[in-house]
């Protein structure tokens, strides 16, 4: 009888775990088939992502982390500032608001704040442009552009759909307005929450509120990467709307972006549009490459993408050789304060430097790297906490390189090493040349004489501006940045040649010189070969080689 109870229990038991098991799995496959229960309804103007965050609070969650424990707002607790780490900084900066305050990135929580209290926006008056990645800002270019258009532009006109066409109206017509003028109008469109203006991230001191007048401007948010209808990610930033179909339209080889040579081979009977041609893996490199890229935004022209000749630092650098202000001089982004060169400022090209690297030609997105997909429950949720790889290397890196974590990390490591001691190298030629051209000025060179040394100039300090202003410290493509350093060290060094030569006496004729002609190992037919040089004391000669069959 006890082992028939035993039996009995032993089975109740079991059949109980088997029970709860098939139970959890139906309830897990419930959980992967209805991934979100949309608890309030979001729309085109839902700018504010605390909606959002009702239905998809895994993801609002990963985006408030990138605040880190806090939001830390006033001066005292701004990042570092990179000026000070590397004072060179101020010398290719010098004449532009970079040489005033530039300081370590934050997480995206911080985009619109950073902005808002850097000294290169309060001491200096900067365009709106500035907005067009920092803010959430689509709601403001459509009605703008909806306005331009002669449409109703009320609230139900901007909630009726993205109507790219109009934001891109919208954005020509503000973004050469002054910077306060365009914030006040992403303020005055509604935010998805009308009466409601707290700010997502509390502020320490109050300071983001103080310095920006939040009110209803947000920071990049939910919309400004995912329809709100579908949830599928799109890209709203019509500078790279533009930037795209001018890449499309040019001929450079982009074999990372299979979408745009598919749509080369095709008819063309409509521009390219990245919402519409492109793969799913690719939109999760290009709602990054929205604003992780190289652009004019300042105020003599509308913000734009240099992508009409390719993604390469040459290619982005002939795109502005060729351009023209709309009054017909040529483009430049500001005059160097020490020599007065015309210089071109590269702002944070990773998108450009990614599409070079080893990693772009082998399909790996942005977000597979910055936001690894990661489980929640039976849910496979990508990341919103956008941060660095190194931070999550075995979502980020172990998925694909089956390599010890440590050996992972020195990998990266010794790639960003040796991009910053090469930088250190071009800085340190970069400050050469500028005191060998002011040295040359000094002595009365003409700015005629110098035109030449200035073209290199503009050479070395754009390329090396480009590295140091991406985020990757070289990794995303490093032979590129090399190769990119090592050509900014060189035009230093022709700049640096020049200069002294202008600011030198005439160098004396060195005609007259002894020489000592220079004659191949293996004598010309008909021409006695030449006698070995007599060896030196106490060195006894050395015997010729012997010729090699067939000479």
């Amino acid at each position: 009888m006890l082992f028939y109870g035993v039996l009995v229990a032993g089975t109740a038991i079991a059949t109980l775990i088997v029970a709860a098991v098939l139970v959890t799995i139906f309830e897990h496959k419930q959980e992967a088939r209805v991934p979100f229960v949309r608890v309030v309804e979001v729309n085109e103007v839902s700018t504010d992502p605390e909606p959002w965050g009702q239905n998809w609070a895994h993801q609002l969650d990963g985006y408030k982390a990138t605040a880190g424990d806090k939001f830390y707002g006033g001066s005292s607790a701004m990042p570092a500032s990179k000026l000070e780490h590397s004072p060179w900084l101020k010398r290719l900066y010098a004449g532009y608001a970079f040489s005033i305050d530039y300081r370590e990135a934050r997480g995206h929580a911080y985009m619109l704040y950073d902005q808002a209290v850097t000294e290169r926006v309060t001491k200096r008056k900067q365009a709106g442009a500035c907005l067009h990645c920092h803010a959430s800002n689509t709601v403001m270019y459509r009605k703008a552009g909806l306005e331009a258009m002669g449409q109703p532009a009320d609230d139900a006109a901007l909630a009726a759909g993205l109507n790219m066409p109009a934001i891109i109206e919208g954005f020509k017509a503000v973004s050469r307005k002054p910077y306060d003028e365009v914030l006040a109008m992403v303020k005055a469109v509604p935010d998805g929450t009308p009466g409601e203006n707290a700010p997502v991230f509390p502020e320490d001191d109050g300071g983001a509120a103080a310095a920006t007048g939040h009110d209803e401007a947000h920071s990049v948010s939910c919309i400004d990467c995912h329809d709100p209808e579908t949830m599928k990610t799109r890209v709203t930033r019509p500078g790279f709307v533009l930037g795209m179909q001018a890449l499309a339209e040019g001929d450079a080889p982009v074999p990372h972006l299979p979408s745009v040579e598919r749509w080369r081979r095709g008819d063309r009977s409509e521009p390219y549009d990245p919402n519409r041609d492109a793969s799913r893996q690719e939109m999760r490199s290009f709602v990054c490459g929205q604003c992780h890229v190289e652009y004019y935004c300042a105020n003599k022209m509308v913000l734009t993408f240099p992508w009409g000749h390719g993604l390469k630092v040459d290619d982005l650098e002939r795109f502005w050789d060729e351009t023209k202000f709309p009054d017909g001089s040529d483009f430049y982004d500001y005059k160097h304060g020490e020599t007065g060169a015309p210089i071109y400022k590269a702002q944070h090209p990773e998108f450009e430097l990614w599409s070079q690297g080893i990693h772009a030609q082998s399909g790996v997105s942005c977000a597979d790297c910055h936001m690894p997909y990661q489980r929640e429950g039976a849910m496979k949720v990508s990341s919103h906490n956008v941060r660095s790889p190194m931070e999550s290397v075995a979502t980020s890196c172990q998925t694909c390189h089956k390599v010890d974590e440590d050996e992972l990390r020195h990998r990266v490591a010794t790639i960003q090493a040796r991009t910053t001691r090469l930088m250190d190298r071009a800085a340190a030629a970069m400050t050469d040349m500028l005191d060998a051209i002011l040295e040359a000025k000094a002595a009365g060179a003409t700015d005629a004489q110098l035109a030449r040394a200035y073209d290199l100039q503009r050479k070395a300090m754009w390329r090396l501006d480009y590295i140091s202003s991406e985020n990757s410290k070289g990794f995303h493509a490093d032979q590129e940045a090399a190769r990119t350093l090592g050509e900014s060290i060189d035009y230093s060094r022709q700049a640096q040649a020049l200069a002294l030569r202008l600011r030198a006496p005439t160098a004396p004729s060195t005609e007259g010189l002894p020489r000592e002609p220079v004659k191949g190992v293996t004598p010309i037919k008909g021409e006695a070969a030449s006698p070995a040089p007599a060896a030196s004391s106490g060195e006894a000669a050395s015997p010729a080689p012997a010729a090699s069959p067939g000479e």
